[in-house]
């Protein structure tokens, strides 16, 4: 399981490091595709997967990108209400079919996923600095989440540690998460100040961008906690089978979801 789980690791994270490096398009199709798996995955918890209801949020999604680069919709917001109003019309017309719960998975399905995500595209189409930038979602939440593990790991040979939500995630300590965060603002500063002159960083931009790190690795923590509390209940042990040794999309992109627009909206105004 750990060989199969590491060798899908490294996989991931030349997958990352790809789909990132090429923008446009690519990384737009990309983080689409992440986003509709995602949704069904979520929305296969509910029930709903291949359902009339799924499909209005597969094709808002869809809708939702598509406008990032063609802008054929003055506002954005304009998709996400109408998106709604017709998932209101199909739980009135379908009555009984679905219930409550069920319509506001999917609307929270397309937001927690396709909205949420869109955001690695987003930091990516930043001009000049949004390659690098883009990377520090993999950062904090990835590294984060390593460097949380081998902490957390450490401190119980050694010191022992305390549960940090032991109902929902027994195996997560506190001091794993001190360790999360510490970790995820060290790397981004040994990767900031390798890139310092390709991101075009002065100054005090690399405390800056650590510090960042350091809040997006803490929130990623929740982001990957929340996936979780879904798991547990509707008591199920992965989202799917999609990579092995490591689940669905969500299990293994469920900190980034969080963490995505954390950093594209302080790096635009603390770097601004």
């Amino acid at each position: 399981m750990f060989k199969t789980r590491l060798i899908s690791g490294i996989f991931l994270v030349i997958f990352a490091i790809g789909f990132i490096w090429a923008g446009g398009w690519v990384t737009l199709g990309v983080t689409l595709a992440i986003s509709l798996i995602g949704m069904m995955e979520l929305y296969r918890v509910f029930d709903f997967h291949k359902s009339p209801l799924a499909v209005v949020g597969y094709l808002s999604a869809i809708a939702y990108y598509v406008d990032f680069r063609f802008n054929f919709i003055p506002d954005v917001m304009m998709i996400i209400l109408g998106m709604f109003i017709i998932m209101m019309f199909v739980y009135v017309f379908g009555y009984p079919k679905y219930d409550a719960k069920q319509v506001m998975a999917a609307f929270f399905g397309f937001f927690y996923l396709a909205v949420m995500l869109s955001f690695v595209y987003r930091l990516r189409m930043i001009p000049d600095k949004g390659l690098y930038i883009a990377y520090l979602v993999f950062f904090c939440s990835w590294g984060c989440d390593t460097c949380a593990y081998c902490v957390g790991k450490l401190c119980h040979m050694t010191i022992g540690n305390h549960k940090m939500s032991p109902k929902l995630s027994p195996n997560k300590s506190i001091e794993g998460a001190v360790g999360g965060v510490v970790g995820a603002g060290l790397l981004t500063a040994l990767y900031c100040s390798i890139f310092a002159s390709n991101m075009g960083l002065k100054g005090n931009d690399v405390v800056v961008l650590s510090l960042i790190a350091a809040v997006a690795g803490l929130i990623s923590m929740v982001g990957d906690l929340t996936a979780s509390a879904i798991k547990r209940n509707y008591d199920i042990k992965d989202y799917g089978k999609l990579i092995p040794g490591h689940g669905g999309i969500l299990d293994r992109f469920d900190s980034m979801i969080i963490t995505a627009p954390i950093i594209f909206y302080l790096a635009n105004y603390l770097l601004a």
